[in-house]
């Protein structure tokens, strides 16, 4: 299995980097443009196999927003800029079409979209015109609340029929950690529920993206309030994920996601 020509024979780890300063964590924001270089080359010294950059927050529980206009801004600068430094496919994290399109005149080369292709009717366009990978992430109305894997295939599915009414093939999917937020059940416990059966979207035969790095489901449960105290959450919630099928894990901390995965990928050569 590949995915924007990388071979995904074992977990790969995409780095995070955010030029928005409205950004849930402000460790992952770099809007200068040594900071922003020194992010890129480090994490792709590290073994980072992708970079995913966002020129606007989409956490589902805060105020984030800005005009396209500003979001366009920020992203070509900042795909422009880590392009020329480093040699791994960028991802360019975003839910307007526009965005998406002049990050890849700009070098871009997948667009990962939260809304799953279901925000911005453009959006599966531009992906179809420019022949690029997509990330869809599981989104919509929540209905059944009692199964959150299966409402996340199902929520998946629909995507995966939007992107394909358009010819394009090359999708990971995303099951949405942090994203869906019922009332009932908590966040926290669908978030769970949903990495302990993460192994069920390999029913789709797709690469699985999962993004659990320094998110809230973690604070709630380790009791860890500040984003900068998750990496150890962080990376335990990694691991499951890694064990139970993620191919590509999104994270803001590269070097030592890199081990995580290391890890759990090799004992997964020894579950029956």
């Amino acid at each position: 299995m590949r995915f924007a020509g990388v071979e995904l024979n074992e977990p790969k780890v995409m780095g995070v980097i955010n030029v928005s300063p409205e950004s849930f964590y402000k460790g992952s924001v770099r809007n200068d443009e040594v900071k922003l270089v020194e992010a890129a080359v480090r994490m792709v010294e590290e073994g980072a196999s992708f970079i995913d950059i966002g020129a606007k927050s989409t956490a589902p529980y805060l105020e984030t927003q800005i005009s396209v206009e500003e979001e366009i801004k920020r992203a070509v600068w900042a795909v422009k800029t880590v392009r020329d430094h480093v040699d791994v496919p960028i991802s360019i994290d975003t839910t307007s079409s526009r965005v998406a399109e002049e990050a890849i005149r700009a070098g871009a080369d997948v667009i990962n979209d939260v809304t799953g292709l279901k925000g911005d009717p453009e959006m599966v366009k531009v992906a179809a015109e420019y022949s690029v990978p997509v990330v869809v992430c599981a989104s919509g109305e929540v209905m059944n609340l009692s199964d959150p894997i299966h409402t996340v295939i199902d929520l998946l599915q629909e995507s995966l029929v939007i992107a394909e009414k358009h010819g394009i093939d090359e999708i990971a999917v995303d099951p949405a950690i942090g994203f869906l937020r019922p009332e009932w059940p908590p966040w926290y416990e669908w978030d769970s529920k949903v990495l302990a059966n993460l192994n069920m979207l390999k029913i789709f035969g797709r690469p699985i993206l999962v993004g659990v790095s320094r998110k809230s489901f973690i604070g709630q449960i380790t009791g860890r309030k500040d984003p900068s105290e998750r990496l150890p959450g962080s990376l335990a919630a990694t691991a499951i994920a890694v064990w139970n099928g993620a191919s590509i894990i999104r994270a803001h901390d590269v070097g030592e996601t890199i081990d995580a995965v290391r890890m759990a990928a090799f004992m997964t050569r020894f579950s029956p």
